[in-house]
């Protein structure tokens, strides 16, 4: 049984795969199962990947940018008279020598070569969408999916028809940590909440900037996990040691980026999460039961942050606060007021556990391995 997973090339639609093949080999032993990856170059995704035995297929693909100067319509001619002609056909070769019984697409722009090669040799397709509003490049693949697989109630633009309600593929590992490991890992010594603020790749400085402004009282009053984003972990270092005595640096927990068996633990530790609204943190943060404070990034395509943010919150179990109003100062007494309030914050971890599918990846799995065994 041979699985070809295409994607655009970013953690969000990497994890999801991983946690679908991990299910996968649980439910289907047998030694002829074989999982590949075919997107664009991508060194994370790559190796995220290969650790999990898929092997991974490179090819070029184009990105249709919505800007109207000069450089952004040269890129969108170079793109589409080459980068996406050349990547379906890289694509057509290895589907072809690689034969498989299946594609599952992710979506991402990574995702058209591969997909598109597909429909020229008659390989069945299976989509998934993470996030609420649909990107213009799985609007497109839709009309390929055999079915849809989606996270969120209302998902927008598909037909009905295609859509099965299944929430977006976690880790299940991701929910195994402990809090008195988790003490340990971090070095946890005070009685203070603990508040885990995970900055993504993309808008991650923002979030950094606000936090570092209001450093000080932060850490009075809790103790901070903060995933800073790989590019600024030196430049949010350097600047905390500065606005921190040497007191309170034992309750700053930095890092540039949680890896799963620290993220695990992170998940484990927390009172509350501070976060993006991307698919995959949204139904991490729900798995885990953790009440949240979503923070969308506003450039977003399709404006899909905004609207996961407040598609979750209609469950009662976050806060959305939009850049636009996401001062220091008002952070801050927000969480005060939360933490102030033990009962709203119990309330919103059983709302999140409530509005969680972490069985999303085994359904998806079960799913494929019954339609190839008929």
């Amino acid at each position: 049984m041979k699985i070809l997973f295409t994607g655009g090339g970013t953690g969000g639609h990497v994890v999801p795969i991983i946690a679908i093949t991990r299910e996968m080999r649980k439910i289907y032993q047998k030694k002829d199962l074989q999982f590949f990856y075919l997107g664009p170059k991508d060194e994370f995704g790559q190796v995220l990947l290969s650790q999990e035995g898929i092997r991974v297929k490179t090819i070029l693909a184009g990105k249709i940018r919505r800007y109207s100067d000069w450089k952004s319509l040269l890129t969108n001619f170079v793109d589409v008279c080459f980068k996406i002609p050349m990547g379906i056909l890289q694509s057509f070769f290895y589907l072809f020598f690689i034969s498989p019984d299946l594609i599952f697409s992710k979506g991402g722009f990574g995702s058209i070569p591969g997909a598109i090669a597909g429909r020229i040799l008659f390989v069945p397709m299976f989509l998934h969408e993470s996030d609420i509003a649909p990107g213009k490049a799985n609007q497109f693949l839709s009309g390929f999916a055999l079915e849809i697989f989606v996270s969120f109630p209302r998902t927008e633009y598909f037909p009905l028809r295609k859509m099965i309600l299944v929430g977006n593929p976690v880790r299940r590992e991701l929910l195994q940590g402990s809090k008195q490991e988790a003490r340990t890992f971090f070095k946890l010594t005070s009685n203070k909440p603990v508040i885990l603020i995970l900055g993504g790749s993309q808008g991650a400085q923002r979030i950094n900037d606000k936090i570092l402004e209001i450093l000080p009282q932060l850490v009075e009053n809790f103790e901070i996990i903060h995933q800073c984003g790989d590019n600024n972990f030196e430049s949010v270092k350097a600047e905390s040691k500065v606005v921190i005595n040497e007191n309170l640096e034992k309750s700053y927990h930095l890092y540039p980026f949680l890896k799963e068996p620290e993220l695990r633990q992170a998940y484990a530790a927390c009172d509350i999460i501070v976060s993006r609204a991307g698919s995959g943190s949204i139904f991490e943060i729900a798995a885990a039961g953790k009440p949240s404070i979503l923070i969308p990034l506003p450039e977003s395509a399709q404006n899909h942050q905004v609207k996961n943010a407040y598609a979750y919150q209609e469950s009662e179990s976050t806060i959305v606060i939009e850049e636009n109003n996401f001062t220091s100062r008002f952070f801050l007494e927000r969480l005060k007021s939360l933490f102030s309030r033990p009962d709203e914050l119990n309330k919103m971890a059983q709302a999140a556990k409530e509005f969680a599918r972490p069985g999303a990846g085994r359904i998806i799995a079960n799913y494929i391995v019954e339609y190839l065994s008929k």
